[in-house]
């Protein structure tokens, strides 16, 4: 019995430190919560990507532009910008791939598109057909010649990094010229492509608009190309911090942009914590006054549950959104409702004669097939609806999966080792005190 009083005592004390952290650190603002858009407030982008110039399969491509853009908006310094992909419906066209970006704090629309619109789709296409007229021209942007390269061989996501460099190129000294330096698959695929088209003239495509239209005259094994436009000094340099930034594998186009006040993100919180805090005390109250004692520890077990929770949530940490305090609140209910299944099989252990340790042992044991089942199809139902849902439903699944798993821990855990420890007599009153209902 003492053995579970001390590890009483213990959750006690790890429930009062973890609440003092989760303050604390809100307070400090050391470590405080991440607030979705919807809390926050900010700005989300909608993109249209356009695939028709690839060649087979889009999904690599797709991956990397998501990717790209990713690691672009996060020179916005915001707290969790977030980037994903979304298939479009048939009302907006059928397979019209979307990219959503959702920058968090960030209430300036129009730069936010500006910047991201800055990055530059970088190809690399080999000429077919009769070019070589236009090409020897050296008039690459006449009308057509863009028709008259395949699709494209290497793109922006196979480039590891960009440099600026002076030569002589194209007869002019110390020209400003872009060096690219590929990755280990962009290496490979710009090695073969040189061995085998030796004599045929690989054109450099930026935005769409052929740049460089170099003739392949032996195979080039090193993983660089030079790019020799006629840039000036500023344009190369500009060329170079955007291709270094992540050069886009496909174009996109601004489809639709939403603006989220920080105002209506900050009502939303104090609804949301006003929400769980009155859904807390009210289960809280009907544990104490309808299981009594039993009831009052597992208020203490479920204490343990909200601050266990909320520092995980810092730790991960976990972007909460109007959803997921939805989801919290939830699973605090299926905190609860292992409780009341645990109180009323030892209520009935009492009732066939079994006292102390032996009826709390007992409820427990019966308690937990129903328990486990329960949370079992919970987890399997929060994990589905992360798996495939939105962002949005993503946010509600991760936080009530999470609550899930943590209450099962305080329920057949917290709650167990806090009866143990101050297990029923056999007295007329010790049995009042470990009860249930108006009996």
């Amino acid at each position: 019995m003492w053995t579970y009083r001390f590890s009483a005592l213990a959750a006690i004390f790890v429930t009062a430190f973890l609440g003092w952290y989760v303050y604390s650190s809100e307070v400090n603002g050391t470590r405080p919560f991440r607030l979705g858009l919807d809390l926050s407030g900010g700005t989300q982008l909608l993109y249209k990507a356009d695939t028709s110039a690839i060649a087979g399969d889009t999904e690599e491509s797709l991956d990397a532009l998501r990717e790209t853009i990713e690691r672009r908006v996060n020179l916005f310094g915001v707290a969790e910008p977030l980037v994903q992909r979304e298939k479009g419906s048939s009302v907006a066209g059928e397979g019209e791939e979307r990219l959503i970006i959702e920058l968090p704090g960030v209430t300036d629309a129009n730069e936010a598109i500006r910047q991201i619109g800055e990055t530059p789709v970088l190809e690399f296409r080999m000429l077919k057909g009769d070019g070589e007229e236009i090409v020897a021209s050296g008039t690459t942007t006449l009308p057509g010649a863009n028709d008259l390269f395949g699709p494209a061989i290497l793109t922006g996501r196979h480039i590891a990094r960009a440099e600026l460099q002076f030569g002589s190129a194209g007869g002019l000294a110390n020209e400003p010229v872009v060096v690219l330096f590929f990755d280990d698959e962009g290496t490979k695929i710009f090695a073969d492509t040189t061995a085998q088209s030796v004599g045929q003239v690989f054109g450099i495509f930026l935005d769409g608009v052929p740049i460089s239209t170099p003739v392949i005259n032996e195979a080039i094994p090193g993983g660089t190309a030079v790019i020799s436009g006629n840039f000036t000094a500023v344009e190369a340099r500009d060329l170079v911090k955007n291709l270094n930034f992540g050069a886009l594998p496909v174009p996109i186009e601004l489809v639709s942009t939403q603006t989220v006040s920080g105002t209506l993100g900050g009502e939303a919180v104090r609804d949301g914590i006003f929400a769980g805090a009155a859904g807390f005390g009210i289960v809280a109250l009907f544990m104490i006054l309808w299981y009594r004692v039993p009831g009052l520890l597992a208020v203490l077990a479920l204490s343990l549950y909200v601050v266990l929770s909320l520092a995980i949530f810092k730790l991960i940490p976990v972007t909460l959104t109007a959803a997921g305090i939805a989801a919290f609140i939830l699973s605090i209910g299926m905190a609860v409702d292992a409780n009341v299944l645990i109180f009323a099989r030892m209520r009935e252990e009492m009732k066939n004669g079994k006292i102390g340790e032996e009826a709390i042992r007992e409820g427990f044991n019966r308690a937990w097939l129903s328990i486990r089942d329960s949370n079992i199809s919970s987890i399997i139902t929060a994990i589905i609806l992360f798996w495939f849902g939105t962002s949005i439903v993503k946010g509600f699944a991760l936080v009530f999966g999470l609550g899930v798993v943590i209450s099962m821990l305080s329920a057949i855990t917290v709650s167990r080792t806090f009866l143990l420890a101050l297990p029923p007599g056999e007295g007329r009153i010790s049995r009042f005190l470990y009860g249930s209902g108006i009996r």
